[in-house]
């Protein structure tokens, strides 16, 4: 419907997005000829011999051009717009390889299903002169892809992700969206009714989110509060707020933030209200950021954070993240994980995404995760409101008319 208003200029009236004023040039592409003839150019045209029963209106359909070799394939659609000029559209197919994707220059590029490295790279070239939106719909089947990586890790306001759930399909009843996922296999569910990119037995947290989400409430003042960071410039440095029910021993995410390419100060700007007492790595010991030749976890401390007294550390001294993991891992499925909803999208996020290969943790995009580690870790160390109260109850000494 969107490459229609394109190629047209007919757009609804309540359309907010990116417009032309002119005819286009775009492309069209999908996995073979066959899908691109029945996905593409079906919704684009209608079936065969019903041209003009698609998005592309009967009146603005000025000619189709065939392919060769595929019978009832479209080359290029030919269609009148507004402006008077006539707007083009090339139907094209990952199979005929990266160099039918050389050379032109287009206006509005939509690729539909994944494609290789090679053939994205080379069709987003061919927008660079008109600069115009490049547009992809796919279910990441692929897993971790380098096209993947680069709208979900590489983060850049030219980008942006719309994740489309079976929950967003409201036609369906809530029996019909838990018929159709237990269809899946188990290590495709995510992938097919969430859009999380397909790990198999690669990705690290298989419990299902939202057994994990809670409504926000306040924090009990018996229950201990602490804060984990992970510090960071060109990757997120991450900061996140974590409760203790001691009690039942049940671990909270409360709150996660995540800045990049800010200073110590901006940091703990962001985060002073929070009056939390903060876990932080091992390697917080190390000269790095703004302050050369000052330990990073003291430029913390400095600026005013309530920094622990030693790196993160399980009670035997231990720093091991695969034994830091496993504890996530075990209490998100016994229930003694909870994450609260609408404050931790970045966590999330980094939660759906991490991953082994080779049997071995991958250490990308995992910050606010880490942060939220080192929180577990030293949970011994932090403070309950109750706690902290008698911490800071006034002390009178009237002989030297001071509190």
């Amino acid at each position: 419907m969107e490459l229609a208003a394109h190629v047209t200029g007919q757009y609804p009236s309540w359309w907010q997005g990116y417009r032309f004023d002119r005819a286009i040039r775009a492309w069209a592409a999908g996995e073979t000829a066959e899908v691109v003839r029945a996905t593409i150019q079906l919704l684009l045209l209608g079936g065969p011999g019903q041209h003009g029963t698609g998005c592309i209106p009967k009146s603005s359909l000025l000619e189709v051009v065939p392919a060769r070799g595929t019978a009832e394939l479209a080359d290029i659609i030919r269609v009148q717009h507004v402006s008077g000029d006539v707007s083009t559209i090339s139907l094209k197919a990952y199979s005929q390889g990266r160099e039918r994707f050389q050379g032109a220059t287009i206006d509005y590029l939509w690729l539909d299903e994944e494609p290789d490295a090679s053939i994205f790279s080379e069709s987003l070239t061919r927008t660079n002169i008109a600069r115009g939106p490049s547009v992809l719909t796919f279910t990441p089947l692929k897993g971790m892809s380098t096209v993947v990586k680069r709208y979900l890790l590489d983060k850049s306001p030219d980008r942006h992700v719309t994740t489309m759930t079976l929950d967003d399909a409201a036609h369906y009843s809530a029996e019909d969206r838990a018929r159709i996922t237990a269809q899946y296999p188990e290590h495709e569910r995510d992938t097919r009714t969430r859009g999380i990119p397909q790990m198999g037995s690669g990705r690290v947290f298989l419990v299902d989110e939202e057994k994990l989400l809670v409504e926000p409430f306040e924090c009990p003042r018996h229950w201990v509060r602490l804060g984990g960071l992970d510090p960071g410039w060109t990757h997120f440095a991450a900061f996140c707020e974590c409760w203790w029910d001691r009690d039942l021993d049940i671990f909270y995410l409360v709150r996660t933030l995540r800045l990049r390419e800010q200073t110590v100060l901006q940091h703990v700007n962001a985060v002073r209200s929070w009056r939390l007492r903060w876990a932080w790595p091992h390697d917080g010991r190390q000269q790095t950021l703004a302050g050369a030749g000052v330990p990073l976890m003291r430029q913390y401390r400095d600026a005013g954070l309530d920094m622990m007294h030693d790196k993160a550390t399980f009670e035997d001294g231990g720093v091991s993240v695969e034994a830091g993991v496993a504890e996530m891992h075990d209490r998100m499925r016994g229930g003694r994980w909870k994450v609260f909803k609408g404050q931790n999208d970045d966590w999330l996020e980094e939660y759906r995404l991490y991953f082994r290969k080779d049997g071995l943790l991958v250490k990308e995009n995992d910050d606010a995760l880490a942060a939220s580690r080192y929180a577990l870790m030293m949970r011994r160390y932090g403070q309950s409101d109750r706690g902290r109260a008698s911490f800071h109850r006034e002390i009178k000494y009237p002989n030297l008319g001071i509190v």
